[in-house]
């Protein structure tokens, strides 16, 4: 059983959204996203101040399985990064909406958000993909 925190917004591509205040995302991937990939073994993460348009890849996930990229669900530049990622890859498995958070973006346009899903539409998504 996968775990969809309903406070959240998500992408069609497995990214979770997190408002932190201020115009700050923080984004990462979705639980059922690290399930399908497994166990992870390497994230590749932007440079701080990197900016990024709603859709673009800006890093990548890679297990033993294989190897996904990870898409900004809104514009902004980038304002942190998760660096304990680059010893400990695996906090995408064990805590993917918590420790395992991916970046934090400081969002130029937040009317993206209107076309991100909820919880109830991301739940029936990853339902489809399993079927």
């Amino acid at each position: 059983m996968i775990h969809i925190p309903p406070e959240l917004k998500y992408t069609e591509s497995h990214e979770w959204v997190r408002a932190e205040g201020n115009g700050v995302y923080t984004i990462g991937i979705t639980d059922h996203a690290q399930q399908l990939l497994g166990e992870m073994v390497y994230v590749e993460l932007p440079e701080i101040d990197n900016t990024f348009e709603a859709g673009d890849e800006f890093g990548s996930a890679e297990s033993v399985k294989a190897v996904s990229e990870v898409y900004a669900p809104v514009s902004g530049v980038v304002v942190a990064i998760n660096e304990e990622l680059e010893v400990s890859p695996d906090l995408l498995n064990d805590s993917p909406y918590g420790d395992g958070w991916l970046i934090k973006i400081k969002a130029n346009d937040e009317s993206a958000l209107d076309d991100l899903l909820d919880a109830k539409a991301y739940a029936e998504l990853a339902r489809e993909e399993e079927d």
